[in-house]
Formats: structure tokens, sequence, C-alpha cells
């Protein structure tokens, strides 16, 4: 018991630390900027202490719990020596990492809501569910394909930056093409997906998956599944567009 306050503690003084700057930038433009007193200040200081305490919780329950899992995992299919279980593993990891996505849920149906208004889709409450299902479902399919290829690459050992700069390559270009209205939203989609549930779970499997293989650097190889995450929804949400 004594053990985990004390881990707790030192969660807690990390995420008041990791916060601190925040507080003070806030601080200093409120008080000495703009000269106004903070409102609600008691309001503030409360939600300010379930922050702390959220932070110091969700990231012990990442080292604890999803990080082990994810490299368990990856272990486990790395032992079996099949890779297309192990592609069906990455790409469903993927996929239901980022359907679950609290902010790509609201990017979704923020963007479904400003379709409507400005006479993109009908302006009922079918057509924008329509809409907000169909951006997430192809945003879940490219991160899924993003993982299988991130995979692919560490089994490989292919060289990241060449694949990184051919797919920022593609997004120039499909850029060009894709309507103007779905262009903000897919490079907006590119940083939804890497969040809360995304992160640790893909970063996990390619660490783990790195430090099974033989010859494979955990370092170098283990890192940069998060870059094909946030690419790969660019290139396909401009092709929804392009399509719908």
């Amino acid at each position: 018991m004594y053990e985990f306050f004390k881990i707790m503690f030192a969660s807690l003084r990390d995420s008041v630390r990791d916060l601190l700057p925040i507080v003070l930038v806030i601080g200093f433009f409120q008080g000495v900027v703009l000269g106004q007193p903070i409102p609600n200040l008691g309001e503030i200081l409360a939600g300010g202490l379930l922050v702390v305490l959220g932070l110091a919780l969700f990231v012990r329950g990442l080292e604890i719990g999803l990080f082990p899992l994810g490299e368990g995992m990856a272990y486990a299919f790395a032992r079996k020596g099949n890779l297309w279980l192990l592609l069906a593993f990455a790409f469903a990891l993927g996929f239901g990492t980022t359907v679950a996505e609290p902010a790509l849920i609201a990017v979704a149906g923020e963007a479904a809501a400003v379709a409507a208004q400005g006479g993109v889709i009908e302006i009922s409450q079918s057509a924008m569910d329509r809409y907000a299902f169909g951006l997430r479902m192809t945003v879940a399919i490219s991160v899924g394909f993003a993982i299988v290829v991130g995979v692919l690459r560490i089994l490989m050992g292919w060289p990241i930056q060449y694949l990184i700069l051919g797919g920022y390559l593609g997004v120039v270009i499909m850029t060009g093409f894709a309507p103007k209205e779905i262009i903000g939203i897919a490079y907006d989609a590119g940083g939804v997906t890497t969040s809360t549930i995304t992160v640790p779970l893909v970063t996990a499997l390619g660490v783990g998956l790195a430090s099974s293989i033989k010859g494979r650097n955990p370092v170098i190889d283990g890192f940069g599944l998060i870059a094909f995450a946030s690419l790969t929804p660019m290139i396909f949400v401009m092709g929804y567009g392009m399509v719908i």
C-alpha cells in the first residue's frame, strides 16, 4: 500500500509539473496583459484539481495496463510466426482503436453539421449521421491500413523516411484534386486519430514487435507507427470527399 501511494504521489507531482506552464501562461495573460480577474476562480481551481488527478491516473493506467498489453500481444504474435494473422491483428487494432476515439467522434459530428449548413449534404439528422459515420469509417480503415504498413516496415526493415516522404507527396497531390470543403477536415483527421486510445496501444505494438524480432532495434524500428496513423487519414478522407 505504501508503494502504491508513493507511485501515485510521484504521478501527481509529475502532472502538476507538466500543467504548470499552461497555468502560468493563462495567469500571465489574464492578470497582466488583459488586467482582469479570473472569473469563477473556485470552479476553475476545482476543475484544475480534477485535471491533475485525471492526468495522473491516465498516465499510470497506461504504464500498468495498455503498454504491457500491447507489447505482450506483439510478442505472442511474433512467436506464432503467422504473418497474415499478425497483419490482421494490426489492421483490427488500428481500426478498433480509431473508431473508439472520442476526438474523432466529435470532429466527425461537427464536420457533418457544418457540411449540412454549407449545403454539401441535406439538412437532416439522418444525412448528418450518415456523413459522420462514413467519415469515421474512412478514417478508421485508413488507420488500420497504416498500422499494417507500419508492421510490414518493421518486419522488412524498410527505411521509414522514404515511406513518409512518399505519403506526404501523395497528400500534396490529392490536395490539388480534392473538393475544397473536405481538405481542412482531412488535415484535421490526421491529428484526431492519434489520441488517447490509439497512441498507447499502437506504440506498444511497434516496440514489442521490434523487441521480439532478431536484428531489429526497438528505438529505431519500434517507433514510427503513429506517423503512418497520422498520414493515411488525410489521403483516405480526401478520397472519401472526392467519391461522395
